[in-house]
């Protein structure tokens, strides 16, 4: 599961203790709330469906999807199903192709999500090895499945947009300096990133709170 509420409070207040936007942005919007999901090969799945579409059409794929295979959390019923059948349930080729991929990784045992590399690097690039899993999808996962607490998004765009609005910066840092001024706020970025997405979703213009969040 990812970062708790309490895990999250923790490196938020070190974080706004150095850097005064920080604490600024906390004053307006509060803590965010965790961000949680199982860990596993179900999230993983649910991933790729969700890749360039609605949330609301994501679960409609799943939920039609569940109808025709079965039970869509055992890759062995992705691997069983013919094409026909998962473009039925409104997979495109290319996420049929990814589908497999992942399922195919999983039960051959060359991707063992029990037991990813500590390492973050080396988990993002065993997650990236299968297709349809690029860096962020993998960085998202370490983040709400596993609570990875230094995991950094750099190339979210909610991220770029709310790290450069915290800061003041006239334009929206690109992917390389929103990766680079990020070394200064290990190991906390995990939480950091949370947080933007929170800011991010409360808008440019929220008022200041009457009173610091406890």
């Amino acid at each position: 599961m990812g970062l708790s509420a309490e895990q999250i409070r923790v490196a938020m207040d070190a974080l706004a203790a150095t850097e005064p936007a920080f604490a600024a942005g906390l004053s307006r919007v509060g803590y965010p709330p965790p961000r949680l999901r199982e860990r596993g090969y179900a999230t993983l799945l649910r991933t790729i469906l969700g890749q360039q579409v609605s949330v609301a059409s994501a679960a409609a794929v799943y939920r039609k999807l569940e109808s025709l295979v079965g039970n869509p959390n055992d890759p062995h019923t992705i691997l069983a199903a013919s094409d026909e059948i998962l473009r039925a349930a409104g997979l495109s080729r290319q996420k049929a192709s990814y589908v497999r991929s992942l399922a195919e990784e999983v039960t051959s045992g060359r991707l063992d999500l029990d037991a990813l590399p500590e390492d973050d690097e080396e988990a993002i690039a065993a997650l990236v090895r299968v297709k349809g899993i690029g860096r962020w999808s993998a960085e998202i996962y370490l983040l709400f499945a596993e609570g990875r607490q230094d995991v950094w998004p750099a190339g979210d765009l909610a991220v770029q947009i709310e790290i450069g609005r915290l800061l003041g910066h006239d334009e929206r840092p690109s992917e390389k300096l929103t990766r680079s001024l990020a070394e200064a706020w290990r190991p906390h970025r995990g939480a950091l990133a949370i947080f933007t997405w929170h800011h991010y979703g409360a808008g440019p213009d929220t008022p200041p709170k009457d009173a610091a969040p406890v």
